[in-house]
């Protein structure tokens, strides 16, 4: 090849190159789960076992660990005071951001509408707990509670209400 056709070949490669890139990455895009395809998810395990035994444990454990209690014995805070009270509550931050991707698995997903807002949603406020709970920041892991909360609370709202009315307060019924 001489110096023309090598410099135009370069030009050519270039060009096209991007092209390719961006095909590809536009087939990425389109199907996410291709690299999965045909994988069968087992959630046979009960929503409410899912619930019960993994996620309401993990966000208890924040919580336990969050805030402050004020009582006739006196003021007392909550935050973790040790390096493994601190790892032990980013490691169940962790189990509550990866349980929003669990509830929006094909095959446990309730719809594809609120639900999966919902399950983005509790893993935004896991992560959040995640990176407070890192920076030993008690103000945003209290604030990062809260946001569990809520998420859940609004999803029960509208997937299950009767889990609501269980409780006023904060105490059961």
């Amino acid at each position: 090849m001489n110096h023309l056709g090598t410099k135009a070949f370069r030009l050519l490669s270039m060009g096209l190159l991007p092209v390719a890139f961006i095909a590809c990455s536009q087939q990425e895009i389109e199907n996410p789960a291709a690299d999965v395809t045909g994988f069968d998810y087992d959630t046979s395990l009960a929503m409410t076992n899912l619930m019960t035994m993994v996620i309401e444990p993990a966000a208890d454990s924040l919580w336990d660990n969050a805030g402050w209690i004020e009582s006739a014995a006196g003021y007392e805070e909550l935050y973790p005071t040790t390096e493994e009270g601190w790892e032990f509550v980013e490691a169940q931050a962790a189990l509550v951001a990866e349980s929003g991707n669990l509830l929006a698995l094909p095959g446990r997903a309730v719809d594809d509408d609120a639900w999966l807002i919902y399950s983005a949603g509790l893993v935004e406020a896991g992560r959040m707990a995640m990176d407070a709970a890192e920076r030993r920041h008690q103000e945003d892991f209290f604030q990062a509670g809260a946001q569990i909360y809520s998420v859940c609370r609004a999803c029960h709202q509208s997937y299950n209400p009767d889990i609501v009315s269980r409780f006023v307060d904060g105490e059961p019924q």
